[in-house]
């Protein structure tokens, strides 16, 4: 390995003998080679230290207690020697022109703090979902994030970003038991610029033990998310563009908490959204809140 890479490439593993093969494996298959490979066992129980131990040198492997994602990908960028940092979780895997590609638009445009890629998303038989493509913005990155929190595309296994980012936005919020990368992405966002390659160079795995599908952990992250970074948002954005974008987050999450059969929580979230947006998102709350209490299907 480079002692002085371009590139880190950190990896955060807890229990991930299962893929953890898949994931490294497509980091060392890149067509790029200016990189050093971190993988960070955040306290595994299972047999993840055996398989990292068999790669040697190829990848430098860094173990801890466990302490959550965000712990371990700060343990990461702490050992990262590399003027940027890529992240790859544990379950997912690269396309071998990613880091070629990334490492092009960083040069060509020396503005931006990060960049992201396309990706595909699919279950672990293999069936594959849907493509999670660049998002369409509005009128910068942060407002972009606010306005829909999946807008960095493939968030936390498709970003490089500059190292030195880091320094200037603080690490990943250890407090956070998801959406750490929003959280990250956001506090980016409102330091420099943001591009997306909308080509699929990272395959996402989804499947319902995911923390994605944790849907109280995912909206208390999100609530969470939304008010402490509202402060970075332009002065004449905090007023009725954050209560605008925190309507659409609380009624995204009603639609989700209807469908797993919490009607309650779905009302609770619509009605608190009316509260906040009733100009801007009025006709569409009204029409969910019929559809939940008539018990129609969403």
């Amino acid at each position: 390995m480079n002692p002085m890479p371009l590139v880190s490439v950190v990896i955060p593993a807890y229990n991930s003998a299962w893929c953890i093969r898949r994931a490294v494996d497509s980091v060392l298959a890149q067509d790029f080679r200016d990189f050093e490979l971190i993988v960070v066992d955040d306290g595994s129980l299972d047999d993840t230290a055996a398989i990292l131990a068999g790669y040697g040198d190829a990848i430098q492997v860094i173990s801890k207690p466990n302490g959550g994602l965000s712990s371990a990908r700060n343990a990461g960028i702490s050992s990262a020697q590399g003027a940027f940092v890529a992240f790859l979780d544990a379950d997912d895997w690269w396309i071998s022109a990613k880091l070629t590609r990334q490492v092009a638009l960083m040069a060509a445009r020396p503005e931006l703090l990060f960049c992201s890629t396309a990706s595909a998303v699919q279950t672990p038989a293999g069936e594959r979902l849907a493509d999670w493509r660049c998002g369409v913005g509005i009128a910068s990155t942060l407002e972009s994030i606010f306005s829909a929190n999946a807008y960095v595309a493939g968030s936390g296994s498709a970003v490089l970003a500059k190292r030195e980012a880091f320094s200037l936005a603080g690490g990943f919020d250890e407090s956070l038991r998801s959406l750490e990368d929003i959280d990250m992405w956001m506090r980016l966002a409102a330091l420099g610029g943001f591009a997306c390659i909308d080509e699929v160079l990272v395959c996402i795995e989804k499947s319902a033990a995911s923390m994605s599908g944790n849907l109280t952990v995912m909206r208390s992250a999100a609530i969470q998310v939304m008010r402490k970074n509202r402060s970075l948002l332009p002065s004449n954005l905090r007023g009725g563009f954050w209560r605008k974008a925190y309507a659409s987050m609380l009624t995204d999450y009603a639609k989700w908490a209807y469908r797993k059969g919490q009607t309650s929580q779905a009302l609770t979230d619509l009605l608190h959204a009316l509260s906040l947006a009733p100009m801007q998102h009025g006709r569409l709350i009204i029409s969910l809140l019929v559809a939940v209490i008539t018990k129609q299907k969403l």
